[in-house]
């Protein structure tokens, strides 16, 4: 595998994936332009920026989302827009500043650019940044392109680390936060709701983290035959949507083995799961939402008050990657298998298509560029 890249090979232009508020998707010439990202060697970049030859991304469901429907609750597409913000390459050239990447070396990209001067910056929770500019999040253009220019402090070095890994680490430190913040410890029982990607990197991290017994719902049979794939351990749930949030909790207590969870982790955000969960957990417990919902919805609060039932909420991650890396390189976890479709960066209408689409049985669709062995 290469681990070296030279600003002498770039030579096709620089395209971006852009939807907008009539929830088009095309792909076109983009900045910084390939003339730009040739000659400048990184003497134009700004201080403490380097420039990166995008290699993998993964189409996350936001993505999926900001297209088809233009928005996440305050987060509204209003112009032509570019997408991704799962992402990994190689570095082509660095501002002089930069001491510690150098052209060649292979980087995971943390998409989240922070003000350093709030509370939550300043009190090491900087996802809570209060002048949070999140790429691919509006008005923010994202990822998915084929070169961009980024903070060199956000570029973490991967080594001989695949790039699919690479753009993988972002999903994995979305459950990473959900894993320290919720608490699972060795011998939790644990239930898991949505066996999307991010419900199966949780399943992963459950199952390294050494938790038992391991429960993961979802209404897509397919879905749960893959987490049976990757945790053979775990036991699966096809939720039933004609139950009552009350009868689906005892179903899912009862595929434990009669044992409830210690802590649910809610990765889908639907309204409907959230209550399931509650109602499947035991007294003491915690229901933890990594999931993204609507604006509003409706909890049953006295199952909460009378049990005594911790509901807490995640948004996305703060310093995760140094560990993700970690656990990727040692194979603590092993997300090869959740990368189902693969596609060229010219191709990414299609990518799309196939990743909103359920029936294709898509798990995480990357979209790559020139991507060596």
């Amino acid at each position: 595998m290469s681990t070296t890249t030279t600003v002498e090979t770039i030579s096709k232009p620089n395209i971006g994936v852009f939807t907008n508020p009539e929830h088009k998707l095309w792909v076109e010439e983009t900045t910084p332009k390939t003339d730009q990202v040739k000659t400048s060697k990184g003497k134009d970049l700004p201080e403490g920026w380097v420039t990166v030859a995008i290699k993998s991304t993964g189409i996350c469901g936001s993505d999926v989302h900001f297209w088809r429907h233009g928005a996440i609750g305050p987060m509204v597409v209003t112009d032509n827009h570019i997408l991704g913000h799962e992402s990994a390459g190689v570095v082509l050239a660095t501002h002089p500043s930069v001491t510690h990447l150098q052209p060649g070396d292979r980087v995971a990209i943390e998409p989240g650019l922070i003000c350093n001067n709030c509370e939550p910056c300043l009190t090491g929770r900087y996802n809570g940044c209060e002048k949070m500019a999140f790429l691919s999040t509006p008005p923010h253009d994202g990822l998915l392109r084929r070169y961009v220019d980024h903070p060199a402090i956000w570029c973490h070095k991967i080594g001989d680390m695949t790039y699919e890994n690479g753009a993988l680490l972002e999903p994995l430190s979305v459950a990473l936060a959900g894993m320290e913040r919720s608490g699972v410890a060795l011998g939790d029982s644990v239930l898991i709701c949505g066996a999307g990607p991010i419900g199966l990197i949780t399943l992963l991290c459950c199952q390294a983290a050494g938790a038992c017994p391991i429960v993961i719902t979802d209404v897509d049979e397919g879905r749960l035959q893959y987490a049976s794939k990757i945790c053979p351990r775990a036991k699966t749930y096809k939720v039933d949507i004609t139950l009552s949030p009350e009868d689906a909790g005892a179903e899912i207590v009862k595929t434990a083995g009669n044992v409830k969870p210690a802590v649910a982790l809610e990765c889908t955000g639907v309204e409907s799961s959230v209550a399931n969960a509650i109602y499947s957990v035991k007294f003491g417990g915690k229901v933890f939402v990594i999931g993204v919902g609507k604006p509003n919805m409706t909890v049953p609060f006295m199952r909460l008050s009378t049990q005594e039932i911790d509901l807490q909420f995640q948004f996305r991650y703060c310093h995760t990657w140094p560990r993700a890396i970690r656990l990727v390189q040692d194979g603590v976890i092993d997300m090869r298998q959740l990368v189902t479709h693969r596609f060229d960066l010219e191709d990414a209408e299609k990518a799309f298509e196939t990743a909103a689409d359920v029936k294709t049985g898509a798990i995480k669709v990357q979209i790559q560029s020139e991507v060596d062995s």
